[in-house]
């Protein structure tokens, strides 16, 4: 397969793998604002946990084996690699909660335009730094 086939099969499983991330940011926060913790702490743990459960997809079936680094210390690239889009992400769900109401009673909105706007730089991070040959 050609490099630009491949470039585009990655960004696809990308993309997949950060809808089935959102599924499960969503549902911990869910979980998290059930058990107490307030927008803010709750979208916090979720986003860890949507971190994690991506981390752990792409490394299996995005990205071919790269650099020879163990689990966590890939996991830490992953994590600092995400953290551009993470800023648009977690900037976009806090203006929505704070600027509308309706938004803050279905924090599922705020969760998802703040995936889809740090989507692509997350992809870019993920393959040049995280995943890096």
């Amino acid at each position: 397969m050609t490099g630009s086939g491949r470039t585009l099969l990655q960004m696809i499983s990308f993309g997949v793998i950060g809808a089935a991330g959102f599924v499960v940011d969503t549902l911990v926060l869910y979980a998290a604002l059930y058990s107490g913790l307030g927008l803010y702490a709750g979208r916090g743990v979720s986003y860890l946990a949507a971190v994690t459960f991506t981390w752990s997809l792409n490394r299996r079936y995005t990205f071919e084996r790269r650099e020879n680094i163990g689990p966590f210390g890939q996991w830490r690239r992953f994590a600092l690699s995400q953290l551009s889009g993470a800023a648009i992400n977690l900037g976009v769900y806090s203006a929505l909660m704070r600027m509308s109401p309706y938004c803050a009673s279905h924090p599922v909105i705020g969760v998802a335009a703040g995936s889809l706007m740090g989507m692509m730089i997350n992809y870019v991070a993920a393959r040049r730094y995280a995943f890096k040959q």
